[in-house]
């Protein structure tokens, strides 16, 4: 993993957009089509997410891709 910060920041951000929504983590990964594992490995920076899985993880929360990779304006 080239990038860990990052990618622990964008799990970071999944879990407080997977929150706002009211979402366990299987309901988000139903609504994505993947498995809840992969929320969970994302979310504990343990798996580095590609575009595909991005693209249906915004389309379950229904939010703009751009606002799922904001990420960065985290502290």
């Amino acid at each position: 993993m080239k990038n860990p910060a990052d990618i622990k920041k964008f799990g970071a951000h999944l879990r407080k957009l997977r929150d706002k929504a009211d979402l366990s983590q299987q309901q988000l990964a139903d609504m994505a089509d993947i498995a809840k594992i992969t929320i969970q490995r994302i979310e504990l920076a343990k798996f580095t997410v590609t575009l595909d899985v991005m693209i249906s993880l915004a389309k379950a929360l229904e939010i703009p891709l751009e606002e799922l990779l904001q990420y960065k304006k985290l502290r």
